[in-house]
């Protein structure tokens, strides 16, 4: 075993906390919060079972771990909620100042759509 794996690998808790594994090191039966969501599971309001940790840009980096077991599957929006979602999208194309519905989302730095805010490029 490498000093890396190591140095990260703690799977009783004692010197973390919680059992720590290395990098690819989790045993089966964890899953991060990514994987779960990959499944079409969520955590369900579990607590963290384990971390992986490795070393990478800016020091040691950490990912939480769930237990599957213990995962639920992902709820599904209602209809209402879809159209909600639906409005609020659309919303979000809608220009203020020509009420034009956009193909893009409306830049909240200009606060307009694009040929509002530069009418001299449209025209040209």
């Amino acid at each position: 075993m490498s000093r890396v794996r190591a140095a990260f690998f703690d799977p009783d808790g004692a010197r973390f906390g919680i059992p720590t594994f290395w990098w690819r090191g989790a045993p089966p039966g964890y899953a991060t919060r990514r994987q779960l969501t990959a499944a079409g599971l969520r955590p369900a309001g579990q607590p963290v079972a384990g971390q992986v940790l490795w070393r990478g840009l800016g020091g040691t980096r950490v990912a939480y771990l769930y237990r599957v077991d213990l995962a639920r599957p992902k709820r599904t929006a209602t209809p209402a909620q879809r159209a909600a979602i639906g409005k609020a999208l659309a919303a979000r194309r809608t220009c203020p100042t020509c009420r034009v519905v956009r193909p893009y989302y409306i830049p909240r730095s200009l606060g307009e759509c694009v040929d509002c805010a530069y009418p001299e490029e449209v025209a040209a």
